[in-house]
């Protein structure tokens, strides 16, 4: 029988369901993608487009069916047995909390766990109404979640930097890095999609578990894959990258590949080719040094905010740092006010034209902001202690850098849709039914709402975390951005075979610091910004906590007549 009176429950936490998974996009989907917009080797409008795709597929597709709607089972949900419309208000409350607290901590670019911050929330509400939380180490429990805090940064860190010792001392520092790259990046962008489809395989919350499913099945997908790549590659993408990066014609694209072989003429015929005056590769390592920003698009507080100006600034720890480069600044970027308000700026607030400038402000202002430029002296300075490399070189590493990128957003849309769809799915069921339920059939249209605004959460605030993690902690490049997510890929991989609760956010942010260490130089990382982005994973649980555990407190014990 279903409860009629609670209705207004259940629009209240789909209200805040539906702001918590865009919440979720905003903040979580840029761990996937800020190392290569970072490294330039995608730009802002084009991970959006891909992040709407790849997290609407990984949410509708491969999403889970059944909820767990008490996460990690980290409070006990005895307390609530027949009393259905407390489960009600409990959901609600940590739903509430989870997407409070996700967007107080994007509007301030901290790059959280939404898992943790789903886990916050339920501690809160536990507390709030006596039951019981899972305090000592088990699996999924409060400690093994602060454990996490060091746990998977650190284990990331040591995965990702050895991924890139090996592109760095077999590839770009050997006599002719040119040449070895060419010869060892099919053999890297074959072993990131084994690596990647054993991720799947093994993440996907629907697929069997690895002893269900059989070691023997997945050496073979992984061996399958890795040399059906391999030979691909050979076949495709040498002769693309040959045309390109060897004859330096810049008609060709990434469309192309599939001409393979016929590549090696001396004038292909092409289709849709690109102007034969452009530019075949660009430069990654180009200086991200601004005369400043406006105040219409300054960038999110952080640490280095209130450096100088390089205008008026000292440059000298620069030129200590590294004595080949000169500070020069580049031409600041336009803003999204300046390039779609300004013009009608002097137009009457009802005009046509205003309006339009309006509308296109409003859609495209998350993903035309600048998210590779900075204003700060002490972040030049950091990224001058990085070598720079081959740009031909860093160019080969970009087709696996968005290939891993876009497998770990499908992965992330898969399982981490959950976190916001998991305390809505337990009080829709509820509702329903009329009893307590704790493992409900997710319903796939709500599945397909949870995934389209997990995109559109990225579309129009990503950017705020996307300056967190990218550039701001060292210098990125295509070749460093592929061994962060290659080895943050196998960090959260591992971890899930140990039983371990780690975050792809944590995982990223290790992992951008073991890669940004292999310079052999503490001071190539950006130590006030790491600190900051800690500071965020120490405050989600109990900044959630108390959002959703005040709210509870409050709801349990109002007067009424």
């Amino acid at each position: 029988m279903a409860l009629t009176k609670y209705g207004w429950i259940l629009g209240l936490v789909t209200v805040f369901f539906l702001v918590a998974s865009f919440m979720n996009g905003a903040n979580d989907v840029a761990n996937s993608y800020a190392t290569s917009v970072a490294a330039r080797t995608l730009t802002m409008p084009q991970v959006g487009f891909l992040s709407m795709i790849t997290e609407f597929v990984g949410a509708v597709a491969l999403g889970n069916r059944v909820t767990n709607t008490i996460k990690n089972g980290i409070i006990s949900i005895d307390r609530f047995e027949g009393n259905p419309g407390s489960l009600m208000l409990a959901m609600m409350c940590a739903e509430f909390g989870n997407a409070s607290w996700l967007a107080i901590a994007t509007s301030f670019g901290y790059p959280v766990s939404t898992t943790q911050s789903i886990v916050g929330s339920l501690i809160g509400v536990g507390i709030a109404s006596g039951a019981p939380v899972k305090w000592e180490w088990d699996s999924g429990s409060v400690s093994q979640v602060a454990a996490s805090w060091a746990i998977a940064p650190i284990l990331a860190a040591c995965f990702a930097a050895l991924v890139f010792a090996t592109v760095k001392f077999g590839v770009l520092e050997r006599r002719d890095p040119f040449k070895n790259g060419m010869m060892a990046i099919p053999f890297y962008i074959a072993f990131t999609c084994a690596v990647l489809a054993l991720f799947m395989v093994v993440e996907t919350p629907n697929a069997p578990s690895l002893e269900e499913f059989g070691a023997g099945k997945a050496v073979g997908i992984i061996l399958g894959v890795f040399f059906g790549i391999l030979a691909l590659a050979f076949v495709f993408f040498k002769p693309y990258l040959h045309r390109r990066l060897v004859k330096n014609d810049a008609r060709i694209k990434f469309y192309h590949i599939p001409l393979g072989p016929l590549l090696m003429k001396e004038n292909p015929s092409l289709y849709f080719p690109g102007r034969p005056d452009g530019v075949a590769v660009i430069d990654y390592y180009e200086n991200a040094y601004t005369s400043g920003h406006s105040s219409s698009d300054s960038l999110a507080k952080s640490p280095d905010s209130s450096d100088k100006d390089i205008s008026t600034a000292d440059t000298s720890a620069l030129e200590k740092a590294n004595p080949l480069v000169v500070p020069t600044a580049r031409n600041r970027i336009v803003t999204p006010e300046e390039r779609f308000l300004a013009p009608t700026k002097h137009l009457s607030v009802v005009n046509p034209s205003r309006l339009w400038g309006f509308f296109k402000w409003f859609l495209f202002q998350g993903v035309t902001r600048d998210c590779v430029s900075h204003a700060s002296t002490h972040l030049q300075a950091t990224h001058a202690r990085a070598k720079k490399y081959d740009n031909r070189v860093e160019h080969l590493f970009t087709y696996a850098q968005v290939l891993s990128a876009m497998l770990m957003s499908i992965a992330h849309g898969s399982n981490d849709v959950a976190n916001a769809i998991g305390p809505w799915a337990a009080t829709y069921s509820t509702y329903q039914a009329g009893e307590v339920a704790t493992k409900v059939p997710t319903p796939v249209w709500a599945l397909v709402i949870a995934g389209f605004l997990l995109g559109a959460g990225f579309w129009f605030f990503g950017f705020k975390i996307i300056r967190a993690l990218g550039n701001r902690i060292t210098q990125m490049s295509p070749s460093r951005g592929y061994s962060m997510e290659l080895g943050a890929a196998i960090t959260v991989l591992l971890a899930s075979r140990l039983g371990l609760p780690v975050s792809t956010t944590q995982c990223l942010t290790g992992a951008t610091v073991g890669v940004a260490l292999m310079n052999f130089d503490v001071k190539a990382v950006n130590w006030k910004q790491v600190l900051f982005i800690f500071s965020g994973w120490i405050l989600t649980l109990p900044c959630a906590g108390l959002l959703s555990g005040l709210t509870m407190a409050m709801a349990l014990n109002t007067p009424h007549l």
